[in-house]
């Protein structure tokens, strides 16, 4: 397990959360149980595998979040190893929560506990395929892994060309680091297996969408209401790429 916990949900901030929330639910997510941490407007869709939180406030979104028990200790040991935190809520009668942001700028959440219930109590992949990662566009992946590395350090793919390319074991979410110039926020990549019938649900609502966007080799490409790209492949696009071994030096990537 990472230092950042276990990998909770793909955190994005939804204007109009009941917008967002049919689209995903069009999509075959799963809605799920929420708890009553939040006092805003709150909802959780899931395909079994990845939750998105839709939030129904202003922050720092999309954040990658996670669940870290003894959040306080956590803190103390991470700032005593270099880590700068953009927001700090630790006491006895709150929520506690941290966040943090990578090198390029990226946020990342950690909270005491879980925030739903479910999400992992079933496999159900939506109509956009399996999810093989959540991609974040860097200037320089090198200097992006030195972040990822010191806190999620099982690298489990690596590319370097056309573009370089590296994915990590963030707390259980595949999370890659690009530098394909036609990514533009952090993405949600899908192993598409139907495409009859993702064209046909596009065709049949009239989704927004992009055929051949151009990242990755990505087929399809869909932006949710509230900005979240969704891409759609025939493959893992790192099926080729190198495996890294667990126990493999991974000292290139100092924290």
């Amino acid at each position: 397990m990472s230092s950042l916990g276990r990998f909770l949900e793909f955190s994005v901030h939804t204007p109009d959360i009941l917008e967002s929330l049919s689209y995903y639910k069009l999509l075959g997510f799963t809605e799920l149980e929420i708890g009553e941490v939040w006092s805003h407007r709150y909802a959780v869709v899931s395909d079994g595998v990845l939750c998105i939180g839709l939030h129904d406030r202003v922050f720092d979104a999309p954040a990658i979040s996670f669940v870290q028990q003894d959040l306080a200790r956590h803190a103390r040991a991470m700032t005593d190893h270099g880590f700068n935190f953009n927001f700090m809520r630790l006491d006895e009668d709150v929520f506690n929560e941290l966040r943090l942001a990578d090198r390029d700028g990226h946020m990342v959440t950690m909270l005491e506990a879980r925030t739903f219930s479910g999400g992992d109590q079933f496999d159900n992949d939506s109509v956009c395929g399996t999810w093989f990662e959540l991609s974040l566009p860097v200037r320089d992946a090198v200097r992006a892994a030195r972040f990822w590395a010191s806190v999620a350090p099982n690298l489990l793919r690596m590319r370097e060309e056309p573009t370089t390319h590296m994915r990590f074991d963030a707390g259980g979410a595949p999370l890659g680091l690009s530098e394909s110039i036609a990514l533009g926020g952090p993405s949600l990549c899908f192993r598409c297996q139907d495409k009859d019938a993702i064209s046909a649900l596009i065709a049949r609502h009239d989704l927004p969408h992009q055929k051949f966007p151009g990242f990755e080799g990505a087929f399809i490409a869909l932006q949710a209401p509230e900005g979240t790209m969704l891409y759609g492949f025939d493959e893992d696009f790192l099926g080729e790429a190198i495996e890294v071994e667990e126990s493999d030096d991974l000292s290139q990537f100092p924290g």
